[in-house]
């Protein structure tokens, strides 16, 4: 049956092919304008190396801190990154998850060379060894830096593929080499894939073991709570969460409890936050909105629906005015409401999916090649243009979206019409006319 309505559709296509070109190229252009809106908007959420554990994240991004002599903590209060000692003390000591990294909260632009080349700008990450764990790099050569290297400060390095051509020539057989980062002697110990900066908290050029190259492991504010770093959590599990986030308020308790005596205490902000969380944040001092965020963008999406919703069932009305012939005999030989209901809506569906198809691919192309004008970061220090690949948009929820939007969109613009065809009465159908 579905095999018979899928040919009686490519056959109405071919009978009226201005009218069909015409609702395809709506079709088309409704469904890559919302799947454009739906990778703006999931791009911070969807999986992609090497942030390929998104849906096991929680973050511990900044802190916010009140005093005692502050007054009222939602007036006044000092937020930022955390100095390395409050991140071992809240994130590292978790026991729960199945991982905890330190890093720096931005990549800082750093020069490096090697002897007799002229020096590049590049960003540089530090990070513990823990943070290879909790991010899945692709590595071309080598291997990361271990824990025992980190804590000994060996002067290491890992290059993206392009650093490694930038500084070398080439991204092959660069490790045991030595460059210079801000004057600094330091030995390559990996070479990565190229990291698109679309993933705020893996991107960097150049990664080194925290307090090697750059003071930030030493730089501290308010007793020693603020500096430089942010924290990732990789959970064993999505269902995990409400646990590790007890043992997080009791380590915070603790912690607080020990900064007593300076007059400081952590404002919570129900940190840390999951991925989606995470990427509503707009403000350090600013408890993200979830539900809020969640409203705008649905409503966005029924606007970018019903609108083209209505120009279209104004062409499937005059299409069916033209088949009303074809659905009064078939309704003289005993068709069913339903049966001519369903047949006009699923050959419809066929209609709708094709050029859903072709409005998916249309948005992954207008992704792809304008990717810096429309995929940004919130907090960008760094000068690298925004990449983005298929892999990183080619995902399962991408396709779910399609075909729902696409479901959406027939049933906005053909159920109306639809029904009124099949409850039109056999002397009106016979006669060209809808009920």
């Amino acid at each position: 049956m579905i095999k018979q309505y899928f040919i009686q559709a490519i056959v109405q296509l071919k009978q009226h092919p201005l009218i069909s070109s015409i609702n395809i190229m709506g079709t088309s252009l409704a469904i890559f304008l919302i799947m454009l809106v739906v990778m703006i908007n999931n791009i911070g959420i969807l999986s992609f190396s090497p942030e390929s554990n998104r849906d096991r994240f929680l973050h511990g991004s900044f802190i916010s801190i009140g005093n005692k002599n502050w007054g009222d903590d939602s007036e006044s209060s000092s937020n930022g990154a955390m100095s390395l000692k409050s991140v071992n003390e809240i994130y590292k000591s978790l026991k729960t998850p199945e991982c905890v990294t330190a890093y720096t909260v931005y990549p800082s632009t750093v020069v490096a060379s090697i002897p007799g080349q002229n020096l590049v700008n590049l960003e540089m990450r530090e990070t513990d060894a823990e943070y290879f764990k909790v991010f899945d790099y692709t590595f071309l050569d080598g291997k990361p830096y271990n824990k025992e290297e980190v804590e000994s400060h060996i002067p290491l390095a890992v290059l993206s593929e392009s650093t490694a051509r930038a500084i070398f020539g080439t991204s092959k057989g660069v490790v045991g080499k030595y460059m210079l980062i801000n004057y600094s002697s330091c030995k390559v110990i990996g070479v990565v894939k190229n990291v698109s900066i679309l993933a705020e908290k893996g991107f960097s050029e150049i990664w080194t073991p925290i307090g090697t190259i750059s003071p930030a492991a030493t730089y501290h504010d308010n007793s020693g709570i603020m500096g430089a770093f942010s924290a990732t959590i990789l959970a064993k599990d999505r269902d995990d969460f409400d646990d590790i986030r007890k043992e997080y308020n009791k380590r915070l308790d603790g912690y607080n409890k020990s900064l007593e005596p300076t007059g400081f205490h952590i404002i919570p902000r129900s940190r840390p936050y999951d991925q989606e969380t995470e990427n509503q944040v707009i403000g350090a001092n600013l408890e993200p909105d979830v539900n809020k965020a969640r409203k705008i963008e649905i409503t966005i999406y029924v606007i970018l629906l019903i609108v083209p919703a209505i120009n279209l069932a104004s062409m499937t009305h005059s299409r069916l005015r033209q088949r009303m012939i074809e659905v009064g005999v078939r309704r003289a030989f005993g068709s069913t409401h339903m049966q001519l209901l369903n047949q006009i809506i699923i050959e419809n569906m066929i209609i709708t999916l094709i050029a859903g198809i072709i409005g998916l691919i249309l948005s992954l192309i207008f992704a792809n090649t304008m990717a810096s004008e429309f995929f940004q970061v919130k907090w960008n220090p760094s000068l690298t243009e925004t990449q983005i690949d298929f892999s990183m948009l080619f995902q399962p929820k991408i396709f779910i979206y399609a075909i729902l939007f696409c479901f959406v969109l027939n049933i906005l613009s053909c159920g109306i019409p639809a029904w009124r065809a099949s409850r039109s009465n056999i002397v009106n159908s016979l006669g060209g006319k809808i009920m």
